[in-house]
């Protein structure tokens, strides 16, 4: 049992990669003060949980009712994680917070998008647990990978705490650099997720062709 949940961990863990989200976190939060920004993590990775939760055990479900496919959310995953890599290269972040919005409820909005979705729950995160969660045949596997949801989004949280003291290690010239060469990373996956999710399209197009 052990064994297995903790191959779901390093699966998701890697997969999710909450070092990646510090930068944009960091960058998103600068003005707020450590309490508002532990506020906003907390609220990230709690939604992160809900969300992954609620696709390993409904996704395959709602995806073939509404004949959504896994390629199609990687195409548009592929494309929000391009916008945001550009921008974070570009040494901006996204969304902006506008001169009379107060921290609380700018806080709100990038929990939800684009920390907790889809930066933490992307469309890599969705499709493992929906793969993972069909290979589960009793109840007792779902609970590891649940489980195993748990961990990962709460080691997330921690990491997104800790990112602050990390990015003051590094002072604004490293945090700049760091942020830039992960927008560059960021666009890479973007690529990927693109292009894989819409290989299949290409071919069924040119299959289709007499």
């Amino acid at each position: 049992m052990i064994e297995v949940v903790l191959l779901y961990i390093t699966s998701l863990f890697t997969m999710i990669n909450p070092l990646g989200v510090v930068p944009l976190f960091i960058s998103l939060t600068d003005s707020f003060t450590p309490s508002e920004s532990r506020g906003v993590a907390i609220k990230a990775s709690v939604i992160s949980f809900i969300t992954l939760t609620l696709f390993a055990l409904t996704g395959k479900i709602l995806f073939d009712f509404f004949g959504i496919s896994v390629d199609g959310l990687k195409v548009i995953g592929g494309i929000l994680f391009f916008i945001m890599g550009y921008e974070m290269l570009r040494g901006r972040t996204v969304p902006k917070k506008m001169d009379n919005e107060t921290n609380r409820n700018f806080g709100k909005e990038v929990a939800i998008t684009p920390i907790a979705i889809p930066m933490i729950t992307g469309p890599g995160s969705i499709t493992m647990v929906i793969i993972l969660m069909q290979g589960a045949d009793s109840i007792f596997k779902k609970a590891e990978i649940i489980s195993a949801i748990f961990v990962v989004t709460f080691l997330t949280a921690i990491i997104l705490i800790s990112g602050r003291k990390l990015m003051s290690l590094l002072g604004p010239s490293g945090s700049n650099v760091l942020m830039r060469l992960m927008g560059l990373i960021v666009m890479l996956i973007a690529v990927e997720f693109f292009f894989s999710g819409i290989t299949p399209y290409i071919y069924k197009i040119v299959e289709s062709m007499p």
